[in-house]
């Protein structure tokens, strides 16, 4: 049931300093519009990035902004109805990815991405998270910490069986060890050489590493749907098991959002300062491979690179793999928005979870899917395994003839004997 009590004490309790200083910075420019893939491919004024946010400013003049009380006296900013949070789906869920494009345009330095996140949190506790959310928040992943609901003992086997096919030893549950990778669930039910191939490396680098099942997946679609509850518990169950065998790194897998959570969030989540450094695999990758743990054969070949949003602009990890590429001397055609200004696969923060956003989702796919075919290349990779389904998903719907593909398999498959 609806509670819109409930989402205005949840947008509420999010202000802070830097939230009331964005509500009343922003300037209305227009330019965070021509960011949006969203507005670009549609031209509708809903999709702007800073109407997206239009409930938290409601809120915000309402209920604790400096006028807050001329604004109930004369009616300026309305009490929100039951009616209205309904709506918002459809532009704090179905039409972001929380890609932060627009965060990194904005002349006042506005992070519109971080305010959205903070609007699911109070969409979240007022029951509007979108069913598609619900099924895999309620039925799996607040049971078992994985979204695809993965028993510890099913994690082992399906690892186990993954070693045997690709002949590659894997270490599980190990009582200690140095380096920690996470999985992505995605991973394990589409992708799983690439399971294989971190395996295969960390073999190769002689490095001391355990998979855990304790605290093994890092999706965490909590944080997309904005439960805050859900976030937090699978956040620290991967720290747990980290420290639970003297981690020195915990290495995210092909995943965006679950390394901007470890990477920029956990430390707040847990109250304290994580105990070792968190890695995303393409930044393990370029340091072994510039310090000479990682020995790779050239792959001569001509290619493209999708940076993820949440590696690249989000979590800083844009240099990485061009260093891998070059070492494998790949001849990288770069896309014409590339690095930091990249355009989102379209279905990032959950929205490729959403099948009512299909329709939008494959118009924002259609930037990518021109960008791409401007290059000229017939392969694109990609070190995210969420961006990796969707342009798989984008590129099947429009009869592309591209294959997408994994930077970490790439290495692994290269690696010198």
């Amino acid at each position: 049931m609806t509670d819109v009590a409930a989402g205005m004490r949840g947008f509420v309790s999010n202000f802070g300093p830097t939230a009331a200083l964005a509500m009343e910075s922003c300037v209305h420019c227009g330019r965070c519009a021509e960011a949006c893939q969203f507005y670009v491919q549609t031209e509708d004024p809903r999709y702007t990035p800073i109407h997206k946010i239009a409930p938290f400013k409601q809120a915000y003049e309402r209920e604790v902004g400096p006028f807050a009380f001329v604004y109930r006296l004369f009616g300026l900013a309305p009490k929100v109805t039951e009616a209205e949070p309904t709506k918002w789906q459809d532009l704090i869920y179905d039409s972001c990815n929380m890609c932060g494009r627009c965060s990194l345009i904005c002349p006042m330095g506005i992070d519109i991405a971080d305010l959205v996140e903070q609007a699911r949190h109070g969409m979240c506790e007022a029951g509007l998270v979108p069913t598609d959310f619900l099924g895999v928040l309620e039925e799996k992943e607040h049971a078992t910490g994985s979204p695809f609901g993965l028993t510890t003992a099913a994690l082992e086997k399906m690892l186990h069986d993954i070693g045997t096919r690709h002949g590659v030893v894997m270490h599980v549950d190990e009582p200690t060890a140095d380096i920690i990778p996470t999985v992505s669930s995605i991973d394990l039910k589409t992708y799983p050489s690439s399971m294989a191939a971190i395996a295969k490396i960390l073999n190769h680098m002689g490095a001391s590493w355990t998979f855990r099942t304790d605290g093994f997946d890092a999706d965490n679609v909590s944080l997309t749907a904005g439960d805050r509850i859900g976030q937090r518990s699978v956040t620290l169950g991967v720290i747990r098991a980290a420290k639970a065998c003297g981690a020195k790194v915990l290495l995210m897998p092909e995943c965006g959002h679950s390394f901007t959570e470890m990477r920029w969030e956990a430390a707040n989540q847990s109250g304290a300062a994580l105990p070792f450094r968190v890695l995303q695999i393409t930044e393990l990758l370029a340091e072994g491979i510039s310090d000479g743990r990682i020995r790779v054969n050239k792959a001569p070949q001509t290619a493209t690179y999708h940076d993820a949003c949440q590696l690249s602009r989000r979590g800083g990890a844009t240099a990485a793999p061009r260093i891998i590429l070059q070492a494998l001397g790949v001849d990288l055609h770069e896309l014409e928005d590339a690095g930091d200004a990249n355009w989102c696969c379209g279905g990032g923060g959950g929205v490729a979870l959403i099948k009512r956003a299909q329709p939008l989702r494959d118009m924002a796919f259609q930037i990518k899917q021109r960008q791409v075919e401007a290059t000229g290349v017939a392969t694109v990779y990609t070190s995210c395994s969420g961006c990796r389904q969707t342009l798989d998903h984008g590129g099947k719907a429009v009869g592309w003839n591209k294959t997408v593909a994994s930077l970490l398999e790439l290495v692994a498959d290269n690696l010198k004997d």
